[in-house]
């Protein structure tokens, strides 16, 4: 429910409806305007009937419902979008992020040659996976606490801040002593234990959209982030599953735009993914950030050829300093900067 305060309501009326919230059940997040504050009550909705009380409460105006089911996620209760502050970088402002680096993490060399090769295009931050999830147990799973111990060596000698993924809610203390942003995929995000554990950690969260989620089912995930308690959530469209066979997943650039109007939170796109082929990755590139998108994530390895894991999408260092050339003229046109 919305808790809409009248035009110079004392700021004793609105602290005692805030109060008034919290001793109901629910939590009370305010948004102070230039004009009127809001209140936003959020709780169990079978609770919503002693909300109506609050009515008559002297300084309030209305109470009303929120109606859609992502009550922190949504725009009725947040003015302006989000902005994600990430080791001097953010996401969601006027800048493109673009996230790069190796599906897993092999070893030192390789990842090594590749974030100092991403670092000197311009990419802003790190990717590489020491956990892996496999649709094949017999795949590799990746090298767990030593390859977050080779992001880190890696971040030491580029600066870059590291993206990498959170696959259990037991390695969540172990995994945010080495990460700045805690990676959802696709195959965990409606795990829900795994969700809440990321919302109390202090990490920002990209959340990845499931292999067939539809965009509430999406943004209702990040609620779980959100209403545990951290603010910091970015989405990621990587494709969903489709009949298309043509390319990996079907890469959905109307979700960008769609979660723009619907939600605050920032939105970037994983090509690589949604192509499964490198021959794909820059015109899927070039296309989301025409779409509105607040960044990219890119698979890049110093040689696909024998990488561990997804070389076939994966860009080689002069294919993705050529993309990064491309990009920038498409982010100027769209009222946004490049840093690099």
């Amino acid at each position: 429910m919305i808790v809409v305060m009248e035009n110079g309501a004392a700021k004793g009326q609105i602290e005692a409806v805030i109060e008034r919230i919290e001793s109901l059940g629910f939590e009370a997040h305010p948004i102070h305007g230039v004009e009127r504050t809001v209140i936003g009550a959020i709780g169990d909705e079978r609770g919503k009937a002693a909300l109506q009380q609050i009515e008559g409460m002297a300084g309030v105006e209305s109470v009303m419902p929120i109606l859609r089911p992502y009550k922190l996620a949504g725009r009725e209760l947040r003015e302006g979008a989000s902005r994600i502050e990430v080791a001097g970088h953010c996401i969601g402002g006027d800048e493109i992020t673009i996230i790069a680096g190796p599906c897993s993490v092999e070893t030192d060399e390789s990842l090594m040659a590749t974030a100092r090769a991403v670092a000197a295009s311009g990419a802003q931050m790190l990717r590489g996976g020491a956990y892996k999830p496999r649709t094949s147990p017999y795949s590799f799973q990746g090298h767990r606490e030593e390859g977050l111990k080779m992001l880190e060596a890696a971040k030491q000698e580029t600066g870059l801040p590291i993206v990498t993924e959170l696959m259990d809610p037991r390695n969540c203390e172990l995994v945010c002593q080495y990460a700045d942003i805690l990676q959802i995929g696709a195959r965990n995000m409606q795990n829900f234990q795994l969700l809440t554990e990321a919302g109390k950690s202090n990490k920002p969260v990209l959340l990845k959209r499931g292999i067939a989620a539809t965009i509430t089912e999406w943004l209702m995930a990040a609620e779980y982030i959100l209403s545990a308690g951290n603010p910091n959530v970015i989405l990621c469209e990587r494709g969903i599953r489709t009949f298309g066979t043509e390319t990996r997943n079907t890469l959905d650039l109307g979700a960008v735009a769609v979660v723009k109007r619907y939600s605050h939170l920032p939105v970037i796109v994983d090509p690589s993914h949604a192509a499964g082929d490198y021959h794909y990755v820059e015109t899927f590139s070039r296309s989301a950030i025409a779409a509105g998108a607040d960044g990219l994530m890119v698979e890049v390895h110093h040689d696909p050829a024998n990488a561990w894991s997804d070389g076939a999408q994966s860009l080689r260092p002069d294919k993705f300093d050529r993309l990064m050339k491309q990009i920038k003229p498409i982010i100027e046109a769209v009222g946004r900067k490049a840093t690099w």
